[in-house]
């Protein structure tokens, strides 16, 4: 059942409502949304100005009629209010513009899209066809008005998304009917820009800009003219607004032969298309990353906007393929997108990544892909942008779905190996013993890993001939490289090069392969060893002189996916006891520099005692707090992955990454770090840390809106807590209990635990504690209006914390204490507080409370009309909440947006 701007519906019939006065009367109705019409109103409607002597008593008899042809309407019906008459039940006017509030309220250009499709769906022709009269004919023009800007929208929209190739010619026909339309001019522009036809699109500027001169005698206003601006400046160096990401790995070297294959990629670059993919298909160590890399290379000035790297481990040794959401985090961290601003649906952080790298001309290699499945969802949207993928597979998926350019890849050809090999050890050398080369090169079967591996042999010892390398080479065999499948043949050319190591080289080789994490550092290095920094520095730089391992620009150690799997597989060759004892080592380094990281980040929580470092273990030095998040930032992956080779130490390391992973945002790492540290925590004697694992593990599901599962968890804590009459793990509970309760909107509830909180605190002979209690007794108290009550509690709270220097304190309390006077009618008294939390909130980086702060401060600049700072604090806001994902704070702040006066103070 519908009521579609005057036509009447009923299970798909429509339904006779008589003359068209009498369908105006209904249209009349239907336009206001409910909203009660006088009769005087309608009847100037239907008749205009001059009415028939007995207009209302032939608008009771219309209405009369009207409500007969309704009555077989469910949900439609016309009803007599005081002051007139109302329409109620479904009307597509209404729920078109639901929807287009909804798009324009959505921070993200897919959700408005949806909605402005469907809405924009509900037309069907135009409106009000059939009626007459003034009041139709206005009613009509304002009608269109609002189908057409929801049109615009949803080109804004889509255009936001990266689909201009899609809407080119749509907006051709647009710009062609609306000529002097700048809106319809500057989408135009996009869609063309995003079609990689940037200079059409700034000779339809031209042609825009003449034509407002001699018709109107105006230029172009200034929303068309940034457009054409961002246009100027995006065809000259990248756009602003990203960081500008440059992450190829150093070009091969030596790179010889592979003419006609980097042709292809030449001409698959030129070809064009919605995205061009070309996928290098080969065996591992056939070379497909060394030529990906050495063609992105020698093309990077045509992606000035970025060139994107990443390794995804489609045939790891020690761990699945990579989530392609973890490829597309690191993409996101290159462009300088905050981690609170990342969405935790893969889907949203897909549709950022692709509106971020919009329009801009980009190169992305996804190196060592397992299938299509996982590069699918790494795809820009935008056809100025070039995808590389390499993979020991076809990728038909691709080729099918997505045109990519199929470009398998063979071995070396005897020319090109003898030319790899020639550049690696010099001419004089290859010329001298011509017969011993060839042997090399057809014994490695050409493939690139192989002749590269006997080059560095040979390199790295001058002194040995060659044909004496070729005798050892041909003992040990490279007969399956005939198989169909020569990855399974290149251990005997790694075992090769094993046989080649010091018994010291050969040992660290073998435990980098089982080493925790995709890389590693030296210190985690040194205590895997079992060695001496300067020692391990030294057989890390043999390992490498052999090709057996690489080292970036961060100076970290990672080894090839072959030559790991095969370094793990020597390690079962060494004495009992030595991989786990290894493994013991790194992991204590990690422990202990992790533990001192957090002690610099956040002193004031109490520590934990830790286990003794293994015998000749050091830990890292970190000098300041600066230096322990930048230490974080980078073992992050490497301590996630210890956690699952920790054992009891698991707990341990899952406390110490507690305070990086609240204020980086690393909230679903924080929950899968805390549900290892509980495994380890319920096989210890001490009930402290299992109460503690359970307060955490509550606290990381509260934080991720998991309510129920929080709660459950933060429950268990308690009685834990006061089954063994743990005070201090009581009243933290009893805090962490209230901020859950509190977001799951039951502030009553929310305030007993902080007062229980302070009741224990008071007990305990701490004052941060007792401070921190106070505060959410006051915070608490002021969401229920007891003013005086919370400013008490919240300035006995702000001494405690002054007194013990507690940064993070003081900030959150003089929020508190803001909040308290902007609702108490203190409005100067809440600004002075607000920005005094401000300065240290950003000093400490906590990104999370600046928002809320913000929003705050700007209410109560708007309470002092002052509506410029109101205005600036609140966009600020507005951007932190959009990127930290808080929908329903961002669409708040909007709606307060929208009603600040426009006039300056």
């Amino acid at each position: 059942m519908l009521c579609v701007l005057g036509e009447v519906t009923v299970r798909d019939e429509a339904v006779d409502l008589g003359p068209a006065r009498q369908r105006c009367l209904l249209a009349a109705l239907a336009v206001e949304g409910g909203r009660v019409v006088a009769a005087d109103r309608l009847v100037e409607r239907v008749w205009g100005a001059q009415p028939p002597r007995r207009g209302r008593a032939t608008l009771y008899s219309y209405l009369s009629r009207l409500r007969q042809a309704l009555a077989g309407a469910e949900g439609l019906a016309i009803l007599h209010r005081s002051g007139g008459y109302l329409l109620t039940g479904p009307v597509d006017l209404h729920r078109f513009r639901e929807l287009t509030a909804t798009a324009r309220a959505a921070g993200d250009p897919e959700q408005a899209a949806r909605a402005l499709t469907e809405a924009l769906a509900l037309w069907r022709g135009e409106a009000l066809t059939g009626l007459d009269g003034e009041w139709a004919e206005a009613e009509r023009e304002r009608l269109g008005q609002e189908r057409l800007a929801a049109e615009r929208d949803l080109a804004d929209a889509r255009l936001a998304l990266g689909h201009g190739d899609r809407l080119v010619a749509e907006l051709a026909a647009q710009a062609a009917n609306h000529p002097l339309d700048e809106r319809v001019a500057g989408q135009y522009m996009t869609a063309l820009h995003q079609a990689g036809r940037t200079a059409d699109a700034l000779a339809h500027y031209r042609l825009v800009h003449t034509r407002l001169a001699e018709e109107l005698g105006t230029d172009p206003g200034a929303p068309l003219r940034q457009v054409h601006n961002r246009l100027l400046a995006e065809s000259a160096e990248p756009g602003p607004g990203t960081r500008t990401a440059r992450q190829l790995p150093a070009a091969p070297r030596p790179f010889v032969g592979r003419s006609a294959d980097l042709a292809r990629l030449d001409a698959a670059l030129d070809a064009g298309g919605t995205v061009v993919i070309s996928a290098i298909a080969g065996a591992g160590g056939i070379g497909k990353t060394w030529l990906a890399l050495h063609w992105a290379h020698r093309h990077a000035a045509r992606f000035p906007d970025g060139q994107f790297f990443v390794d995804l481990r489609g045939f790891s040794p020690d761990s699945a393929p990579m989530d392609p959401a973890a490829a597309m985090r690191g993409f996101l961290d290159a462009l300088g997108v905050e981690p609170h601003r990342i969405p935790l649906d893969p889907h949203a952080q897909a549709a950022l990544f692709r509106g971020l790298v919009a329009g801009k001309r980009m190169l992305l290699v996804l190196d060592n892909a397992a299938d299509t499945r996982q590069v699918t969802p790494l795809l820009p949207g935008s056809a100025t942008c070039t995808v590389l993928v390499t993979s020991r597979f076809r990728l038909t998926g691709l080729v099918t779905g997505h045109a990519a350019r199929h470009l398998p890849l063979d071995v070396l050809s005897g020319a090109e190996a003898r030319a790899l090999l020639t550049d690696r050890l010099g001419a004089a050398r290859t010329r001298a013993e011509e017969s011993a080369v060839e042997r090399l090169i057809a014994l490695c079967g050409g493939f690139p890993l192989a002749l590269s591996i006997v080059a560095a042999h040979a390199h790295t010892r001058p002194h040995r001939s060659l044909a004496a390398l070729a005798d050892e080479l041909a003992e040990l065999g490279l007969g399956a490289l005939a198989d169909d499948d020569p990855t399974a043949s290149l251990p005997a050319v790694l075992s090769w090069s094993h046989h080649a190591l010091t018994p010291a080289q050969a040992s660290a080789f073998a435990l980098l392969g089982v080493a925790p994490g995709p890389d590693i550092g030296l210190a985690a290095a040194a205590a895997l060893v079992g060695e001496p920094a300067a020692e391990t520095r030294r057989l890390l730089l043999g390992l490498e002189q052999a090709s057996l391992l690489a080292q970036d620009a961060r100076g970290r150690y990672r080894m090839h996916d072959l030559i790991r799997r095969y370094a793990a597989d020597t390690a079962s060759r060494l004495p009992e006891g030595a991989v786990a004892a290894a493994r013991n080592r790194v992991v204590g380094c990690y422990l202990h520099t992790a533990f001192a990281a957090n002690r610099l980040e956040n002193p004031h929580r109490a520590p934990i005692v830790l286990a003794p470092l293994p015998a000749g273990v050091t830990a890292e030095v970190l000098p300041d707090e600066r230096a322990a998040l930048a230490w974080f930032d980078a073992e992050h992956p490497c301590l996630l992955a210890a956690l699952d080779v920790a054992g009891a130490a698991a707990w341990d390391l899952a406390w110490t990454l507690e305070t990086f992973h609240r204020r980086r945002g690393h909230f679903r790492d924080r929950l899968a770090a805390w549900r290892t540290g509980l495994a380890a925590a319920e096989h210890r004697l001490d009930p402290a840390a299992l109460i503690l694992t359970h307060r955490l593990l509550g606290r990381a599901h509260a934080d991720l809106g998991r309510h129920d599962e929080g709660i459950e968890h933060l429950h268990r804590a308690l009685a834990l807590a006061e089954a063994h009459a743990d005070a201090a793990n009581q009243t933290h509970t009893h805090r962490t209990l209230a901020a859950a309760w509190v977001a799951g909107g039951e502030p009553r509830k929310g305030y007993d635990h902080a007062v229980q909180a302070l009741r224990i605190a008071r007990t305990l002979a701490n004052p941060v504690w007792e401070a921190g209690a106070l505060n959410a007794v006051g915070w608490y108290a002021a969401q229920l209006g007891e003013h005086d009550h919370a400013r008490e509690n919240c300035e006995a709270a702000l001494t405690l914390f002054r007194a013990h220097e507690d940064a993070e304190g003081q900030a959150t309390t003089l929020d508190s204490l803001g909040f308290i006077a902007d609702r108490t009618g203190r409005h100067e008294e809440a600004v002075s507080r607000y920005r005094d939390a401000l300065t240290l909130l950003r000093a400490i980086g906590s990104l999370y409370e600046v928002a809320g702060t913000l929003d705050r401060i700007g209410s109560a600049y708007a309470a002092l009309t002052r509506h410029r700072q109101a205005r600036e604090a609140w966009e600020e806001a507005l951007e932190l909440y959009r990127r930290q994902g808080r929908d329903e704070e961002e669409r708040r702040v909007r709606r307060q947006l929208d009603a600040l006066p426009s006039t300056r103070d």
